[in-house]
């Protein structure tokens, strides 16, 4: 249940939909098998899998929880290439002529058209928070691409939705670059752990580390050379480690040992659903805090315009 990815968007003027109402309505985009010839599919499924007794919404305290099912079919592009040549030769030699481009994408999409049937299917599932009183949508995806697929298909169910990358007053990149090089400019409750990204202003390209003493001479270095921090591990209070992305993304989340061990010590009846209800709103709980602790430390959230709504 624990997120390991999170990235973020403020919701402008939320649809008001009772639960009642937006169960239903998850229900009518359910995810559905992938017909022969389709590539590609992403629709709701019940978050706590087939223990969920069919449920597409757990909402407590006024955090939600949805997930949405993608599913793809995996054709290598060396096995459609490998069927098109054979093909494409095969032609060529019983008419004597060259096949025009025209006539190989024809049977590009043709042999594509047939072997989709015969691929596998990888499924993955994205979760999404949404915090209805703070009017914020966090999503476990791995990429931003992946993120607003979903963010889609919460539209297309809703009917409107009207969203934001959230964004800060300062730049995270230059946030980020001045906690490592000045320890007085780091907030109190904030502690820089063993991973950053560096970036040239250059073409000297992205510098990495990995378990390195962040506030070592060299690092030091880097900065004084030009260099800025794109990516940086931090911990907040203890509570909640990441990396932060310098578009705001949180990546590579670890809660406290803290927080797991009073999630294993509620009482649930070993119920499996109430264990996932127990963990979530802890989990969202936390990140809504530290989420807001955040924002703060860069400066307040930054006002964004109609036109960039995603």
């Amino acid at each position: 249940m624990w997120f390991k990815h999170l990235h973020l968007y403020r919701l402008h003027g939320a649809p008001e939909m009772p639960s009642e109402a937006l169960e239903q309505a998850l229900a009518e985009q359910a995810s559905q098998p992938l017909g022969g010839t389709q590539a590609r599919r992403l629709g709701w499924c019940a978050p706590a899998g087939r223990l969920g007794s069919g449920h597409y919404l757990h909402e407590l305290q006024g955090h939600r929880l949805l997930s949405a099912l993608r599913q793809e079919r995996l054709l290598p592009a060396s096995v459609v290439r490998e069927e098109v040549e054979e093909q494409v030769s095969d032609i060529e030699s019983r008419e004597g002529r060259k096949l025009t481009r025209k006539e190989k994408t024809a049977i590009k999409e043709q042999v594509t058209e047939t072997l989709l049937p015969q691929a596998f299917i990888r499924s993955q599932k994205i979760d999404l928070w949404w915090d209805t009183r703070r009017n914020l949508i966090g999503i476990n995806a791995s990429s931003r691409t992946r993120a607003e697929d979903v963010l889609d298909l919460l539209r297309e169910t809703l009917g409107t939705l009207k969203v934001t990358p959230l964004a800060t007053q300062a730049l995270p990149i230059r946030a980020m670059t001045t906690w490592l090089g000045d320890p007085e400019s780091r907030p109190s409750d904030l502690e820089l752990g063993d991973q950053v990204e560096l970036k040239a202003k250059g073409d000297d390209g992205v510098l990495r580390a990995r378990q390195v003493d962040l506030d070592s001479d060299e690092i030091q270095q880097l900065l004084a050379s030009g260099r800025q921090a794109s990516k940086l591990a931090v911990s907040l209070a203890g509570r909640l480690r990441f990396i932060l992305h310098d578009d705001l993304a949180l990546k590579s989340l670890r809660f406290s040992d803290a927080l797991i061990e009073e999630a294993d010590h509620a009482e649930d009846g070993d119920d499996a659903l109430v264990r996932l209800e127990t963990d979530f709103i802890l989990m969202a709980q936390a990140l809504s805090d530290d989420i807001t602790r955040l924002i703060e430390w860069l400066g307040g959230e930054a006002e964004t315009g109609r036109d960039s709504f995603t």
